[in-house]
């Protein structure tokens, strides 16, 4: 369990200062932060180091606020007040004048692993620190501002104050796994350099029993407000300092007859060449590639929350741009810019940087999905595969043959235009190939039914197999020229084979397979459709033009025209806003860092310096030509060198002792929060999509497992139509009174699947509730008429028309012998008699009841202590307590201890 930030946080402001006070949820442990306001340019936080309860607090600031007062007792402005309520830290930042905090004041809650809340940035505030009385006041502050603020952190950031984001989950739940003999003496090696000097004192007195907690540092390439918080890292303690990174977080449950199962979608944005479409192309220097994002798709089963007991697999996949040194040059106002290569690379250095980064993180194999054109009648796309090509075979050959690089090329495009080929056909054939090398991770040995019943495919599962469970080594990095529409498509088939492993692992299916228009796969491709269409928007500028079911060659005709306003909107953005943006991303990501007497942003012709710092000046020596890897990665392949237990990778964890009944380890107050007042309305377990009330269809008489093939006008969401079929919908279900809705509800155009996701809630909700009957025109009258009149089997699941079977009549008539019996004996008071009908099953009732039939129940008499129980309690709500017995006051004491000493 890693040690988390301060959840809750104010800020009072005071003429010379700001205090930031922090605390828990449950708001028992509070921290202080005092930040100085009478300094123009330079920042001066003073954290105390100490840990308060809720009255040491109260008291700290009524004196503060007395303090402030010009006389004793006045009422005015000149006392302490709040500024702000904030969840949460983003940092700090300065441009030309002084210092300005950027606050996080609303959030809301995306997704839950096990036990941990993703929250996403809804608002923030930003507010500058120095007092008026000292601010020098430059005239270009305020430029700078708007640009910073063009950055819109309400939009697609994610934080979590307990799990680390920027990490994959194997990763974390490899380290809880470290021996504790090698993080005890961590601990002690490490005593002396602990920030806090006063943590471990309550320890002592409560007897020293405690648990260890791990906290590991944030992965910075996927971390956004690192260079915000850099400057308070050393200075204030580490519960301050919250990571939030750029990309996407969507979370689902999947029923499964009733057991509810999370599959939740993580896309990592890097900050490191970060950028839009066209003004990021290829890699930098460094190795660091434009529209780099790791996504990541967790399965868990929800009735466990806890990482220890429950049920966990993922699996990680890449994509990024070309791993070379190119560009487009935008300023021809061409929707297709000629592509160039920007620089000879004949020893691929830029490519070896980049896959000596994959490796460190992923182990081997690394797989390439190429998906750029082969063949063009004028050379355009294929010259990055060319160039690819040579590097990924000129730095194979220096390899060890178990760990090349596998490079599989495929023209994506021409098998789309080609009517004998099935785009996604073929995909599935990749994505079983890839899965099978990289393997995925579980957190729990295989299933005993699955080496009873042992499956081809499962057994032929690459990755590396540990007494605990599975862990996926190696990785497939997907790309096409911008990485957005085919590349998703792509990850969508790699990610849908790979459930299918998932689930296998877990023991929710029997064989490793998942079929189309299931109701898993329609929610698992809305989830990357979603994914698909964010991800577009923060690089492409638009939301995909190609989905899955344009490759699926299913999209209804209007979908034609959507493609085509996407396209323009693209090309808009591209042309236009782009600029803006790029200055707003180095700007915030700190790659550029406004100076008195140098030029300014907008002043730049070009980034290109700041993103390739070898322009800038002369970096350290080379890396050799062939031996192009790091020897410690190299030495530990397959296996990923960043979750290796060695030297390195401990000084990376930070080591804590928690007292055991400590909130900040317990996780049922993190996730039932028993001190707040909720609603069911409000949680979010109950709110998000659900498989059995989004896709399901509410049809009588249909099969309810999510796996189960059905057809395009059975779906649940098939019933959110557009405005008239909602009014048809309405109209018969009052009609129809109390008989089940008619398929007719569901059967609408299918061209409802891509209607926006607020239209589908608006139309959701009109579906679920029951609403007044909207009189139609007289012209539809005839219309909804006919609808009215539907088949009896669909209506009821049965035909009354046709004739009973003998096995049916056969149960109604012991079920109404059943009844008369009953009814005999319940009128009579007689005995059960000795001679029954043919056919009637004796009943012996094994209830507590007393007396147990069709028509009365008896309740189960309730002993003396239970009666004592309930009296106590009715006497205490009219102010009659019950004096406490010993074991009570010494339970109480023992809390009091516990919670607040």
């Amino acid at each position: 369990q890693p040690s988390r930030p301060a959840p809750l946080q104010y800020l009072f402001n005071k003429t010379n200062r700001y205090f930031l006070v922090g605390s828990n949820n449950a708001e028992t442990k509070y921290r202080v932060l005092k930040i100085d306001r009478t300094e123009p340019k330079d920042l001066v936080i003073i954290d105390d180091r100490h840990v308060y309860t809720q009255q040491e607090v109260r008291e700290l600031l009524g004196r503060l606020d007395l303090g402030n007062r010009t006389k004793m007792g006045q009422k005015g402005s000149s006392g302490l007040f709040r500024a702000v309520s904030a969840f949460g830290v983003v940092g700090f930042v300065r441009f030309l004048e002084g210092y300005y905090i950027v606050l996080i004041t609303k959030r809301r809650k995306m997704a839950d692993i096990g036990g941990h809340a993703i929250y996403k940035v809804e608002d923030t505030n930003m507010i500058y620190i120095p007092n008026d009385s000292v601010r020098v006041t430059h005239p270009d502050e305020a430029r700078y501002l708007r640009i910073f603020q063009n950055v819109d952190l309400s939009s697609n950031f994610y934080f979590s104050y307990s799990y680390d984001l920027s990490h994959s989950l194997q990763y974390n739940l490899t380290v809880l796994r470290m021996p504790l003999e090698m993080l005890k003496s961590e601990t002690t090696q490490n005593r002396q350099e602990s920030f806090d000097i006063f943590e471990d004192e309550g320890l002592i007195t409560q007897g020293g029993s405690g648990v260890f907690g791990i906290c590991s540092e944030p992965y910075m390439k996927y971390v956004w407000n690192g260079e915000l918080l850099d400057i308070i890292k050393n200075t204030v303690h580490r519960d301050w300092l919250l990571y939030i990174i750029h990309g996407f977080c969507g979370q689902s449950k999947l029923l499964i007859y009733g057991r509810p199962v999370y599959v939740t979608l993580i896309a990592r944005r890097s900050s490191k060449f970060a950028g839009t479409r066209f003004l990021k192309r290829g890699a930098n220097c460094e190795g660091d590639v434009a529209n780099e994002v790791e996504t990541e798709q967790i399965l868990c089963d929800a009735s466990v929350m806890s990482f220890t007991a429950g049920s966990y697999s993922s699996y990680v996949q890449v994509r990024g741009s070309v791993p070379l040194y190119w560009s487009q040059d935008i300023s021809t106002m061409m929707p297709k810019p000629p592509i160039t290569l920007d620089q000879a690379d004949p020893f691929a250095h830029v490519a070896a940087l980049h896959f000596d980064q994959m490796f460190q993180r992923f182990g081997s194999p690394i797989i390439i999905l190429n998906l750029v054109k082969e063949r063009e009648k004028r050379k355009h796309e294929r010259i990055l595969s060319e160039e690819l090509v040579a590097a990924v075979t000129y730095l194979n050959q220096f390899l060890p043959p178990e760990h090349t690089i596998v490079y599989i090329p495929w023209d994506m495009a021409k098998y789309t235009k080609s009517k004998l080929c099935n785009v996604l056909d073929r995909l599935n054939v990749i994505a079983e190939s890839v899965v099978k090398k990289t393997g995925f991770f579980v957190n729990r040995p295989d299933s005993y039914c699955s080496i009873l019943r042992p499956d081809e495919k499962w057994n032929e599962l690459g990755g590396c197999v540990i007494p605990t469970g599975r862990l996926q080594t190696g990785i497939l990095r997907t790309n096409c020229v911008d990485c957005l529409d085919r590349t998703n498509t792509a990850q969508f088939m790699v990610g849908k084979c790979a459930l299918a492993y998932q689930l296998y692992s877990l023991g929710l299916i029997d064989k490793p397979n998942l079929q189309f228009d299931t109701d898993a796969v329609r929610l698992f491709e809305e989830l990357y459709e979603d994914h698909g269409d964010t991800l577009s928007l923060q690089y492409g500028g638009s939301q995909l033009v190609h989905r899955v079911k344009t490759y699926r060659k299913i999209a209804p005709w209007t979908q034609h025209s959507k493609d085509i306003m996407q396209t323009l909107s693209r090309y808009y953005s591209n042309a236009f806003s782009d600029a803006d943006r790029q200055d707003s991303i180095n700007l915030f990501l700190g790659v550029f860092h406004p100076t008195e007497g140098k030029p300014h942003l907008w002043e730049l012709p070009t980034d290109f310096y700041l993103h390739h710092k070898n322009t800038m000046r002369l970096l350290p020596t080379r890396r050799s030509y062939t031996y192009w890897w790091t020897p410690e990665v190299i030495k530990h392949l397959p296996l990923p060198y960043d979750e290796v237990i060695c030297a390195v990778n401990l000084k990376k964890l930070i080591v804590k002792k928690f007292h055991k009944y400590e909130e900040e380890i317990d996780i049922h107050n993190e996730f039932f929060r028993p001190y707040e007042l909720s609603s069911f309305d409000d949680t979010f377990c109950l709110a998000m999509t659900s498989s059995a009330r989004d896709f399901m269809p509410k049809t009588v008489g249909i099969d309810p497992s999510p796996f189960t093939v059905r057809k395009p006008d059975e779906t649940g969401k098939s019933v959110l139509g557009n405005k008239s079929n909602r009014e048809e919908a309405v109209l018969q279900r009052k009609t129809a009174a109390s008989a089940p809705p008619p398929p007719s509800e569901e059967a609408v155009s299918s061209s409802s699947e891509d209607d926006s996701g607020t239209d589908r809630e608006e139309e959701g909700s009109v579906s679920q509730r029951s609403t007044p009957v909207k009189m139609t025109d007289a012209g539809d009258s005839a219309k909804v008429t006919e609808n009215v009149v539907q088949p009896m089997k669909e209506l009821y699941g049965i035909n009354l028309s046709d004739g009973l079977s003998e096995e049916d009549f056969s149960i109604y008539s012991r079920f109404v012998q059943l009844g008369q019996s009953q009814h005999k004996q319940d009128k009579n008071s007689q005995q059960p008699c000795s001679r029954c009908s043919d056919g009637v099953i004796k009943l012996t009732p094994i209830s507590a009841f007393s007396q147990d039939n069709i028509y009365e129940v008896q309740p189960p008499r309730v002993d003396r202590k239970s009666t004592e129980i309930f009296q106590a309690h009715i006497q205490a709500s009219q102010g009659i307590m019950q004096p406490l017995g010993k074991e009570d006051s010494a339970m109480y004491r023992e809390y009091i201890r516990n919670r607040y000493l």
